[in-house]
């Protein structure tokens, strides 16, 4: 099992670190890093046993027959990551194609 981020991804949780910081849901920068990184941690290892659920329409956009599964961080905030999943030879294959968080898209799904 392997768990791959598209670029975009990557560059979206490289931009999260930097907003959780100077919006001051982090009072150091090493907080908003570490909890980008706890969450990406999070995803490699638990994303294959999540339930997961059939991605409605709306995200399309980002991917055809995709999937997600919610992660959550704390009272107020849950991650949803989307995410296509493929068999190579043996080996299954998480693609995680888009991820936001419920202030953003909870009303799509």
């Amino acid at each position: 099992m392997k768990v791959l981020f598209l670029p975009e991804v990557r560059q979206y949780f490289h931009e999260l670190e930097e907003v959780l910081f100077e919006k001051e849901y982090f009072g150091f920068e090493d907080s908003a890093v570490q909890y980008v990184r706890e969450l990406i941690f999070e995803i490699e290892n638990s994303l294959p046993i999540r339930t997961c659920k059939k991605a409605p329409s709306y995200f399309n956009r980002y991917g055809k027959d995709m999937h997600y599964a919610s992660f959550r961080k704390n009272k107020a905030t849950q991650w949803y990551v989307f995410f296509t999943r493929y068999r190579k030879r043996d080996e299954m294959i998480y693609l995680v194609r888009y991820i936001s968080n419920n202030h953003v898209i909870a009303q799509y799904l």
